[in-house]
């Protein structure tokens, strides 16, 4: 999924670069005009990459960069001009493509952003996947109080913190620790 955010400040210039955007191949997740509608749009999406200018309706897009989660990157389509008012260099998470663009420039950067997107996703999930031998001892620790307390089985333990850790929202390790400090 590629997870692709459209926003300037003008809808006319948003609708523009989502039409020419989808003649490329490129799926549109939304298309906004104020930093408030692409921040509340990243919350639903989790990851992707926001296409904007340099100023939105309610904020300049450093301060939406400040606020856009890790698996964001935002591509500022700006005119020499105004990028260099901005401190670009503060923030590692912005691409910058000076206009006028070609539409080749446009489709190639957009796809090494969302391949970045992507893998930088796979990475940690992949890293999550391995536990270290002192996170699986903590959690077998939990499981063992939950088994001895409340006379589950292993598998009924290990479902539980996993249920507690969707339901809070934090990790099976950080709830297996809160079991553990409950004792």
């Amino acid at each position: 999924m590629q997870n692709i955010i459209v926003a300037f400040a003008k809808q006319s210039d948003a609708q523009n670069f989502k039409s020419i955007l989808m003649r490329g191949g490129f799926e549109i997740a939304n298309v906004c005009t104020t930093g408030a509608q692409v921040l509340s749009a990243m919350e639903n999406l989790g990851s992707g990459v926001v296409i904007c200018g340099s100023r939105l309706g309610d904020m300049q897009c450093i301060e939406l960069a400040g606020g856009m989660p890790d698996y964001f990157t935002m591509l500022l389509v700006a005119s020499p001009a105004k990028a260099d008012e901005l401190p670009l260099h503060d923030h590692s998470n912005i691409v910058y493509l000076p206009t006028p663009l070609k539409k080749d420039d446009l489709f190639s950067t957009v796809t090494m952003l969302v391949e970045g997107v992507q893998l930088r996703r796979k990475k940690l999930k992949e890293k999550r996947r391995f536990r270290s031998i002192e996170d699986q001892k903590i959690i077998d620790s939990a499981k063992a109080i939950l088994m001895e307390r409340h006379n589950m089985t292993e598998p009924e333990a290990h479902k539980y913190l996993q249920k507690c850790s969707m339901d809070s929202g934090t990790s099976l390790l950080e709830t297996a620790e809160m079991v553990l400090s409950i004792k």
